[in-house]
């Protein structure tokens, strides 16, 4: 395992274990964040921990001509019983996202600095969020990281309603001009909307 300083690098991605982890320590500076992310790496760790820095291989991508929307989401939509904005409430998007209970975690991966870093991140233009609204009530929202090269890299989602992540997420595709959607690691969730699996090296080509 790599251990990381103040120096600003990584190592060779081939250095990966099988799960996924090249790195630990570091910080996470805007500098440091925007490196990783352009070279297919992205933090998750847990609170108390060292960061640890992944690029898994397999990569959990959505090509935008591919997203699947089903019948019953169809009529969800053409309802309209929600409204989708997008960068209107990022700070509470992402505090949402780390509140939220979810299935098998026993806590939260975004920690106090991630949430912090990432608002920078949002202020420097790089961050950006979609928030799902019932009348004024904020209801499901996303959000990630645009590296201004066609790749947006999904961090996270929240729902507080059913299938509010899903016309968040289905609204904010089809509002963009992505090449590729990067959801890092296999969901059900985002497999049931058209996501799949490429190997890390396919997806490098779409970053460079």
């Amino acid at each position: 395992m790599v251990y990381l300083t103040k120096e600003l690098w990584f190592p060779d991605l081939g250095e990966a274990t099988d799960e996924g982890v090249l790195a630990i320590g570091g910080d996470l500076s805007i500098d440091r964040l925007l490196l990783a992310y352009k070279k297919g790496i992205f933090p998750w760790y847990e609170t108390g921990f060292p960061v640890l820095w992944w690029s898994p291989d397999p990569r959990f991508v959505l090509f935008p001509e591919k997203l699947k929307i089903t019948k019953s989401m169809h009529q969800i939509l053409r309802n309209k019983n929600y409204s989708v904005t997008f960068n209107k409430a990022f700070e509470d998007v992402i505090t949402e996202c780390a509140v939220a209970k979810r299935r098998g975690q026993r806590g939260t991966w975004i920690t106090d600095d991630m949430i912090n870093a990432y608002i920078e991140l949002h202020h420097q233009g790089y961050a950006k969020s979609v928030e799902v609204w019932q009348q004024d009530k904020l209801i499901a929202g996303l959000y990630g990281v645009d590296l201004n090269n066609g790749v947006f890299c999904g961090e996270s989602m929240f729902t507080k309603e059913s299938n509010a992540s899903k016309v968040g997420f289905i609204s904010f595709v089809q509002n963009s001009n992505y090449k590729l959607i990067d959801c890092q690691v296999y969901t059900s969730h985002l497999e049931s909307l058209g996501a799949e699996e490429i190997s890390r090296q396919d997806f490098l080509k779409y970053l460079y």
